[in-house]
């Protein structure tokens, strides 16, 4: 080999080395957060491996801290200027974290509101503000009717309810009393302090003909015909004579079914995991029923994956890319089959092997008709509602002044939030 060969082969060898030395100092990382549960560690770990992968140049460092934790550790941090470029929070905790200034808009450029209306199913829009959305979920979760068919069977209804009617004669078929005309067994569970304040809003009073809400969620609309209608139905569950439910039966509802004493239950998908392998208890899931003339609606809640303030220069640009990833089709498919939360997008959802699932199925054919409610305050605009069926319940007020005390009373909670 001459002189010339000899030092091009240097010269390459320390430029390739170089390069690398360089890629390696370069590469950016960006910190992710989320609280701790081992399913979602789980799927964001393989999401970050692929992403990675995919992007050299990037590093992610996953953090996450127990949910009790969560709220606190991020307030903390972003102001100081530590903490995550990607953080994951619930929906309702928007307003609060677009405030605290702890988040920033998503880029237009990269996020159009018009592309993402056209490809993630409706209930998206409330992370949206004027052109601009502030956040995206790779999941979400809606409501589903949950049956006991051990106790269906022994009852003799033969399938699970399709209506709010037959709701309440499966119910009533499946309610056990002792000599004393005490509820031993409940035919449906019932209690505001879990997931039914958000079948009344978003499922009942809709299919009683009202709207809880008007001007985006900042009036209150359910102190009407229809909403007095729905809570009604709702009421007719723990009270009278026939009642099919007690309030407070076993403290929580959801303990109740779990325990083998409840026929039917209305839970977010995010329960499959505590159901699944319980021992003694087969059970099923369905649709929520239809209301007046087959109308049919639902809630739909989130967590969502937003860019921090914290995120600038080439680690903003590196977040934006992440967001992008976890967000895909990819992403969504991973989850539910990690995590079993529900995809964000029709296109991923809506496929024939995940819409006919016998389990995740009614919650993504639900996510059809389902309505998110902007909540301000979300632990103080449901326990109006736990107070409205208290009072009805051990109080024996009449409904219409219970649910008039309660609609007051939330509205002055959004004035007072929207006027700040």
């Amino acid at each position: 080999m001459d002189i010339k060969a000899i030092r091009g082969f240097a010269l390459a060898s320390v430029t390739g080395i170089a390069t690398l030395m360089g890629s390696a100092a370069y590469a950016v990382e960006i910190e992710y957060w989320q609280y701790f549960f081992d399913a979602r560690v789980d799927a964001m770990g393989q999401l970050i491996e692929k992403f990675e992968a995919a992007n050299p140049d990037i590093t992610v460092k996953m953090t996450h801290f127990p949910y009790a934790d969560y709220r606190t550790k991020v307030a903390a941090a972003i102001p100081a200027g530590a903490g995550p470029d990607v953080v994951q929070l619930f929906y309702g905790w928007l307003n609060d974290y677009k405030e605290a200034q702890l988040i920033q808009p998503l880029p237009a450029e990269t996020f159009p509101a018009d592309k993402i209306e056209a490809e993630f199913f409706p209930m998206v829009a409330a992370m949206r503000e004027g052109d601009q959305y502030w956040a995206l979920p790779t999941a979400v979760r809606s409501l589903a009717l949950f049956y006991n068919e051990r106790l269906m069977e022994e009852a003799g209804v033969d399938s699970p309810p399709e209506t709010l009617d037959e709701l309440m004669e499966a119910a009533r078929a499946m309610t056990k009393r002792d000599g004393a005309g005490n509820i031993t067994q409940v035919g449906m569970t019932a209690g505001m302090t879990a997931q039914d304040h958000h079948w009344w809003r978003e499922g009942l009073v809709r299919q009683f003909g009202g709207e809880p809400y008007l001007d985006d969620y900042k009036t209150v609309n359910y102190n009407t015909d229809a909403g007095r209608a729905a809570l009604e139905y709702y009421a007719g569950l723990f009270s009278g004579d026939d009642a099919v439910s007690a309030i407070g039966f076993m403290d929580e509802p959801q303990a109740a079914f779990k325990a083998g004493r409840a026929g039917l239950h209305i839970d977010g998908s995010f329960r499959i995991g505590a159901l699944e392998g319980t021992r003694g208890l087969k059970w099923g899931v369905t649709e929520l029923p239809a209301g007046i003339d087959g109308v049919r609606s639902n809630y739909a809640s989130y967590w969502v994956n937003a860019i921090t303030s914290k995120a600038q220069g080439e680690k903003y640009d590196a977040a934006v890319k992440f967001m992008e990833y976890i967000t895909s089709d990819e992403a969504m498919q991973l989850w539910l089959d990690v995590v079993g939360e529900l995809p964000a997008k029709p296109s991923v959802g809506m496929t024939e092997t995940n819409a006919q699932d016998p389990v995740f199925g009614p919650f993504i054919r639900g996510l059809e008709y389902a309505h998110t409610t902007k909540f301000v305050n979300e632990s103080a605009q449901r326990q109006l509602m736990v107070e409205a069926v208290e009072r009805m319940a051990l109080q024996d007020m009449p409904l219409a002044e219970s649910l008039t005390i309660a609609a007051e009373a939330e509205q002055k909670i959004l004035d007072e939030y929207y006027k700040k």
